[in-house]
């Protein structure tokens, strides 16, 4: 039920290794596959730590050991590259959120149970982030375009805007896009990837061929991969009109749209039940035609604004520092040359 993906979190190594092992015993394992997600983010599952087997929890004892330290470490060369600044300690307890710390030596229910609870809340919030960055991306591109611009003559700027424009025309020039998870998309899939006649589509072999880790579920990864040749229609590498980050943000809507239609448990994993029952809505046979982020910009143009003023004010304050310090260097520079003087009064003296 959990991935075994590089879940982008600063814990994901520990927390894959403790799955792992929790998986070798049976009696988890089972519980784990025949528990939904409400019940696991309640707690429930994490009771069920009591009842694995002495060699499992004798090695969870030690990944806990071993997370601890490297924490630890991690901290300790922080503080170290910030000139043994003592951390904040909020940021801090921040670090070690996901485990019980004040009992750095065997890992027990409240390990698990916070384990679950950071791993759920970091990965429901993980896609926000991407998409702040990027949103921040896209305009820090569009800064730098316009700053650009005013850095040309007139006829220079004139060329400029129409490349640009021609560019953008580019982009837009490809063929029609499926609306993620429809019928249309999957036979494309079907037919173009699985090298299968579309008049043969049938949803269970599909949904069979594409969980490639056999483990009944279709996971994020597992479904981003589906989308490779929509992509592909507008994304080429090595072409100028074509942004592989923006690819990336793409990929990502349409993962998440996907999800919010067919994960009806909301435990980010497509079961087969899932699947077969989005299969006959009307989403998947009559879809609305998908918007792709060249219809749906990234950002307002009050976002903008307040971004470039953000911008500005950072500019005022590294120009104020560099300032200060060239002041400050020429005061020291004014000492070192009084101290000098006075040195040679006394050696004539």
């Amino acid at each position: 039920m959990w991935q075994k993906v590089d879940t982008g979190l600063h814990y994901d190594r520990y927390l894959r290794e403790v799955i792992d092992f929790l998986e070798k015993d049976q009696h988890f394992r089972e519980k784990l596959h025949n528990t939904d997600m409400e019940d696991i983010k309640q707690g429930k599952l994490a009771k069920e730590l009591d009842f694995v087997g002495h060699q499992v929890r004798t090695k969870l004892d030690e990944l806990k050991r071993q997370e601890v330290n490297r924490l630890r470490t991690l901290i300790k060369a922080k503080q170290d590259a910030e000139g043994g600044h003592e951390m904040n300690h909020k940021v801090l307890l921040k670090q070690f959120e996901y485990m019980n710390h004040m009992n750095p030596h065997t890992f027990e229910v409240e390990d698990l149970d916070k384990l679950i609870q950071s791993a759920t809340n970091d990965l429901e919030n993980y896609d926000q982030k991407r998409h702040e960055e990027f949103k921040r991306y896209e305009m820090m591109k569009e800064h730098e375009r316009k700053e650009h611009l005013k850095n040309l003559d007139e006829e220079h700027r004139k060329d400029e805007e129409q490349h640009y424009e021609e560019l953008r025309k580019k982009h837009a020039d490809h063929p029609k896009i499926n609306h993620p998870g429809s019928q249309d998309q999957l036979k494309e899939v079907w037919k173009e990837s699985d090298g299968l006649d579309p008049n043969d589509f049938d949803p269970k072999t599909f949904f069979k061929l594409h969980d490639t880790n056999g483990d009944s579920y279709i996971d994020e990864q597992e479904l981003e991969a589906l989308f490779t040749k929509e992509l592909e229609k507008m994304y080429r590498p090595n072409l100028d009109e074509d942004d592989m980050t923006e690819m990336e943000e793409e990929r990502l809507r349409m993962r998440e749209h996907v999800m919010n239609e067919v994960d009806t448990n909301k435990d980010r994993l497509v079961s087969l039940e899932e699947f077969l029952m989005s299969t006959n809505k009307k989403e998947f046979l009559e879809p609305d035609s998908w918007e792709t982020l060249e219809q749906a910009p990234a950002y307002t143009d009050e976002e903008m604004k307040l971004f470039e003023e953000q911008l500005a004010q950072e500019e005022s304050n590294l120009n104020q520092k560099n300032s200060d310090l060239q002041k400050q260097k020429e005061e020291l520079e004014r000492q070192q040359e009084k101290l000098n003087a006075q040195k040679a009064e006394l050696i004539n003296s």
